[in-house]
């Protein structure tokens, strides 16, 4: 018994076999490797309709976001207040030691209104008033009774707008005494002022 013929021609190879004769599970095809199409920032996109996104292999650079404008205003409002205060304090400070000079405004001389008891001290007071500004006040007392004092200074401190200058005047003996004292400002400015009072001592 003679089995079938092997097909004639050239092209025949005994060693092709058809799809048909094996027997395993069927290999799928391996896909080309694709290069992405496009590159957006740190995500890679592959091929058309593809929205897997796959992080870039380099860090991501975040520009910094500048300060909205109006921040920036109410930054330069706070300096701008800041630098008017300052400004008006060193000029205060300045017109206090660089200002005009002391200034009189008036002068007035009073004592006790009974005047001085039997061998007693009148205490004579002149009030000075000044424009606050410092300096030196320089006067002399002059008496009823023929004396005067030498030229006497008195030093008016900053802030200070009242000056009291005082004159000691001592009594003796008894009898009734009409007394003045004056007050010769002599600088800043030439002023006088005066207060007339009694000594009254009973035998």
């Amino acid at each position: 018994m003679t089995g079938p013929r092997a097909p004639e021609g050239d092209d025949y190879s005994a060693t092709v076999l058809g799809s048909h004769w094996f027997s395993g599970p069927p290999v799928a095809p391996v896909a080309p490797e694709v290069a992405p199409d496009r590159v957006e920032g740190s995500v890679l996109r592959f091929g058309p309709g593809v929205t897997a996104a796959i992080p870039a292999p380099f860090p991501l650079v975040v520009a910094a976001v500048a300060a909205p404008r109006r921040r920036r205003l109410a930054g330069l409002r706070r300096y701008a207040l800041a630098a008017v205060v300052l400004t008006a304090v060193l000029a205060y400070l300045g017109w206090q030691r660089f200002g005009p000079d002391i200034e009189v405004r008036d002068v007035a001389v009073t004592t006790g209104p009974q005047g001085p008891s039997c061998d007693a001290t009148a205490d004579v007071v002149a009030v000075v008033g000044t424009n606050g500004r410092p300096g030196t006040l320089t006067y002399r007392w002059v008496r009823s009774d023929g004396t005067r004092s030498e030229e006497l200074t008195e030093r008016v401190p900053r802030g200070q707008r009242e000056a009291r200058l005082h004159l000691l005047w001592s009594f003796r003996g008894t009898g009734n005494y009409p007394a003045r004292a004056e007050l010769q400002l002599l600088s800043p400015g030439q002023r006088t002022a005066a207060v007339d009072f009694t000594y009254r001592c009973s035998p």
